[in-house]
């Protein structure tokens, strides 16, 4: 009996930990998210308990860097200090100024208020409204509800994008790295001129109608799992699994819902800083760190599950760790390297397409 009631107890106090886990972090993360059922509590009070430490002396280092510019010189120690991460408070400055948005911003003062106040393509208009409500439906600042609702920043900077880039018009997975801008700048404009640097410098035709920049970037990683984790590229050959149907996802939304938040933006710090190598750093150390686990794939369905399972977990929860592997785990690549490929495979793709 006693022994029951302490079982009882013991049951009863662990419940009591969880929950007050629970009540310490939020159901609601910083940005806006609610945090799924199954969210670990405790192993993410862990790591923040560390992580808040490395935040508040880097943001000690960074307030001294910038004291109070909002002009950034491009060096070494400015690249070192972007890779250790630019905290919340310096991230939209940094953004704007490493992108070259801010520079846009500044040579076409008034550009963006004339975008909405122009008239609006009745079909573009449209297809965005079809997607607001499917943008982000577990993040409270996009509900109908919330005052302010992000739903109509998003509406803005979208439709004065189509009617800016008019070749891109407006794709699926747009509306989410725009509304990530947006939660991190918490400015309309800023994130116009984001979004403008991402799809038009940063990122090369992944979002016009044949995302061959996209299609092409897809095949580069298969190129450099090729060349740097040869076993995993066999084994993908072996079941003739094509690359887009394991990682389109990882590349059309920047990692946005396939890696935690934090990481994320961690991941988009250097791309806005270094260009789009970055991404094929992320996804080369995710499938060479997590090459046993694909390896042990035996069929098609298997490893569709794996390419799953390898974006879980605390090596991809530790951002900090995480991006130090990002710079060491691929080994060497150069833009230079990454440039050859993509000539290499738009030509493939071009000549299978014609």
């Amino acid at each position: 009996m006693e022994s029951k009631a302490n079982g009882t107890r013991a049951a009863q106090h662990s419940h009591e930990q969880g929950n007050s886990a629970r009540d310490r972090v939020q159901r609601i993360d910083p940005y806006g998210f609610e945090r799924s059922e199954d969210f670990d509590y405790d192993s993410y009070e862990e790591f923040m308990s560390v992580y808040l430490t490395i935040l508040t002396r880097r943001s000690i280092k960074w307030s001294k860097l910038l004291q109070g510019n909002s002009k950034v010189e491009r060096n070494l120690k400015v690249k070192r200090y972007v890779r250790k991460g630019i905290p919340n408070e310096h991230r939209t400055l940094m953004w704007m100024t490493a992108s070259g948005a801010q520079e846009q911003m500044d040579k076409n003062p008034g550009y963006y208020g004339k975008l909405l106040e122009a008239e609006h393509d009745p079909r573009l208009v449209e297809t965005i409204k079809t997607d607001l409500n499917r943008t982000f439906p577990d993040n409270v600042q996009f509900r109908k509800t919330a005052d302010p609702c992000l739903q109509q920043t998003l509406f803005n900077v979208l439709v004065a994008y189509g009617h800016h880039n008019k070749n891109v018009g407006y794709c699926q997975g747009m509306n989410f790295i725009t509304g990530y801008l947006i939660i991190i700048t918490k400015d309309e404009e800023k994130s116009f001129w984001l979004l403008e640097a991402l799809l038009g410098r940063i990122l090369p035709d992944y979002y016009t109608p044949a995302m061959m920049g996209l299609k092409t970037d897809q095949e580069v990683l298969g190129e450099l799992v090729r060349m740097k984790v040869p076993a995993v590229s066999q084994i993908m050959n072996q079941h003739n699994v094509m690359w887009t149907l394991v990682v389109s996802r990882w590349f059309i939304c920047l990692f946005i819902d396939i890696l935690p938040v934090e990481t994320v933006l961690r991941i988009w710090d250097c791309m806005f800083y270094e260009g789009s190598k970055i991404i094929f750093r992320v996804a080369l150390t995710l499938i060479k760190h997590n090459q046993a686990t694909i390896l042990q794939a035996r069929n098609f369905p298997d490893i569709c599950d794996k390419f799953k399972e390898i974006i879980k977990g605390e090596f991809v929860e530790d951002c900090h760790a995480f991006m130090q592997k990002i710079f060491t785990e691929p080994g060497s690549l150069s833009m230079s390297t990454i440039n050859k490929l993509r000539e290499t495979c738009r030509a493939r793709i071009m000549a299978q397409e014609s």
